[in-house]
């Protein structure tokens, strides 16, 4: 039979967490502008069928919207690889 495992406060040892609060930080920067971006590229839509409306093809949902959401991405690359000094 095996013995279980003491509990942390058994042992004196504290489990540290994978990043520090700033990477955390800085990964909500980037959630927040991969948000932001699909909030922007959403909509444009027409509520009847049979009209096309042209505000799908807008600066706000071509380039904006997509250039956020890789700014975001590229921020989240950073966040994790960040190293604390």
């Amino acid at each position: 039979m095996s013995k279980k495992n003491k509990s942390d406060k058994e042992t004196g040892t504290q489990k540290e967490f994978l990043f520090s609060k700033r990477n955390y930080q800085i990964m909500a920067g980037g959630i927040l502008f991969i948000a932001i971006g699909f909030i922007l590229m959403a909509g444009g839509g027409s509520d009847d069928p049979a009209v096309f409306n042209e505000a799908i093809y807008n600066f706000q949902r071509i380039r904006l919207a997509p250039t956020l959401i890789l700014i975001g991405f590229a921020i989240e690359v950073y966040a994790i690889l960040y190293k604390s000094k």
